[in-house]
C-alpha cells in the first residue's frame, strides 16, 4: 500500500511540474486558455487628416467630380407600322403612303463643366442629332440643355445649361504630359453613376486612328466605357487634361486602349465654338499621303519626313499657288510637317485668307510658295460614328 501512494504521489509531482512548465512558457497550449487567448494584430497608424495621404488620389477625385456631369439625349425617329413597310422593295411598289409611328431613342454621355455661365464641353457624337438634352450633376441637380455648336472633326461640342452655382473644373497642361503620368477617368458609365477608374498615360500625340479627321489623342489604360464619352480625364491634381472618346474594342468593353482628346485642343475648339458657334479652318485644296520607303527610294529622298502630295483640287488655294501633285511639303510657316496628320493640323491652323508661306520638295530642290489658305468645306457626314462602332476596332463611347 505505501508504495501504491509513493508512485501516486510521483506522478502527481511530474505532472503539476509539466504543467507548471507549459503555463509558463506556453499557455496557449492549454485548454482553458484556447478561448480567451489575446490575437496580436498589425495594423497602421491612425491617418493624420491634414497629412497628404500619396496611397490615394480621392483629393484629385473630390477636385474634379462636381464639375462632371451625366448626359441624357433622346431623338425622335419614325418607324413603320408594320415591319413589311421598312422593306425597300415593298415601298418601291406601294411607295410612302403609309401609317408611321414616332418613337423615342434615348442615349448616355458624360460632359464637363467649364465656365460658371453653364458651358459644358463633350462630344459631338454624344449630342448629334438629339431632340432633347438633360444633364444630371453630382449634387443630383437636373436641368436641360442647349447646343452651342459642335465639331464633327475632332467630335467635340459645347452645350449650355442656365443654372447658378455651378461647379468648374480646372484646366491642367496636356502639353506637359508623360508617358507614366497617373490619369484619372471620370464619367457614368453603363448608366450605374458616377464613376472613377485610374490608370497612367500610356501614350501620346496617337495618330492615324481613323476616329476624326483631325487626331492628336492621349492613350491612356484608365477604364473608359459606354457612357463615359465626354467625360474627364484628370491628372494626379484633379486638373482637366483631356475629354475621354474613345477606345480600341471589338466588343465594346474597355481593354485598357482608350483615348482622349487633349484639352488644349479641346479649349481652342471650344473657344471658337462659344463665340462664334462654329470652328473656322484653314484649307489649300491638296490630297496628302505619308511618304512610304518606297516613295522615298523612288523620289531619292534620303528620309520620310514631309506629306507627299497626292492630288490637288482644281482652281485652289495650291493649284493658284503653282503647287502639283508629287510635291513633298515639308513646312508650313516654318514649322516642319512630319507627316500627313501634321500637316494637315498646321494647316487648318491658318487664318483662311491671310496669305502664307509653305515649303515644298520638287525635284530635291527646297522651295517656298506663298499661298492664300481659303475656310475648309464643311464635312460630309455619312453617320460616321455608327459605321465605326460596327465595323471598325474603335468604340466611341
Amino acid at each position: 500500500m505505501h508504495k501504491i501512494w509513493l508512485i501516486f504521489a510521483q506522478t502527481a509531482t511530474i505532472c503539476l511540474a509539466v504543467l507548471f512548465v507549459v503555463s509558463t512558457l506556453r499557455p496557449e497550449l492549454l485548454p482553458w486558455n484556447m478561448r480567451n487567448s489575446i490575437v496580436t494584430l498589425k495594423e497602421t497608424a491612425p491617418i493624420d487628416a491634414d497629412a497628404h495621404n500619396h496611397s490615394s488620389f480621392s483629393d484629385a477625385a473630390k477636385i474634379a467630380m462636381p464639375a462632371v456631369v451625366n448626359i441624357f439625349t433622346s431623338k425622335k425617329i419614325k418607324v413603320s407600322s408594320h415591319p413589311l413597310l421598312n422593306e425597300p422593295s415593298f415601298r418601291h411598289f406601294f411607295g410612302d403612303h403609309f401609317e408611321t409611328q414616332t418613337r423615342r431613342t434615348s442615349s448616355l454621355g458624360s460632359g464637363v463643366i467649364v465656365s460658371p455661365e453653364g458651358y459644358i464641353l463633350t462630344n459631338h457624337h454624344v449630342v448629334e442629332a438629339a431632340d432633347e438634352i438633360e444633364i444630371a450633376l453630382a449634387d443630383g441637380r437636373k436641368a436641360t440643355a442647349h447646343i452651342i455648336g459642335s465639331d464633327p472633326e475632332t467630335d467635340l461640342a459645347v452645350i449650355k445649361v442656365d443654372m447658378k452655382e455651378l461647379p468648374v473644373v480646372i484646366f491642367g497642361q496636356s502639353n506637359q504630359l508623360k508617358v507614366g503620368d497617373v490619369a484619372l477617368a471620370i464619367g457614368n458609365p453603363f448608366g450605374v453613376g458616377q464613376t472613377v477608374t485610374m490608370g497612367i498615360i500610356s501614350g501620346l500625340e496617337r495618330t492615324h486612328l481613323g476616329i476624326n479627321t483631325f487626331e492628336n489623342f492621349i492613350q491612356t489604360d484608365a477604364a473608359i466605357n459606354p457612357g463615359n464619352s465626354g467625360g474627364a480625364l484628370v491628372d494626379a491634381n484633379g486638373s482637366l487634361i483631356g475629354i475621354n472618346t474613345a477606345i480600341y474594342s471589338r466588343t465594346g468593353g474597355s481593354l485598357g486602349i482608350g483615348f482622349a482628346i487633349p484639352v488644349v485642343v479641346a479649349k481652342q475648339i471650344m473657344e471658337q465654338i462659344i463665340q462664334t458657334g462654329d470652328v473656322t479652318r484653314g484649307w489649300i485644296g491638296v490630297e496628302v499621303q505619308d511618304l512610304t520607303k518606297e516613295l522615298a527610294e523612288a523620289l531619292k529622298r534620303n528620309n520620310l519626313s514631309g506629306a507627299l502630295i497626292a492630288g490637288v483640287v482644281k482652281g485652289g488655294p495650291a493649284d493658284q499657288a503653282g503647287i502639283i501633285p508629287g510635291d513633298i511639303l515639308v513646312a508650313v510657316e516654318d514649322k516642319a510637317t512630319q507627316n500627313s496628320s501634321v500637316m494637315l493640323n498646321l494647316i487648318a491652323a491658318l487664318l483662311p485668307g491671310k496669305i502664307a508661306v509653305v515649303t515644298i520638295v520638287r525635284n530635291q530642290v527646297e522651295k517656298s510658295i506663298r499661298i492664300k489658305p481659303g475656310k475648309r468645306p464643311k464635312p460630309i457626314l455619312q453617320d460616321q460614328h455608327q459605321d465605326q462602332d460596327q465595323e471598325g476596332p474603335y468604340t466611341l463611347n
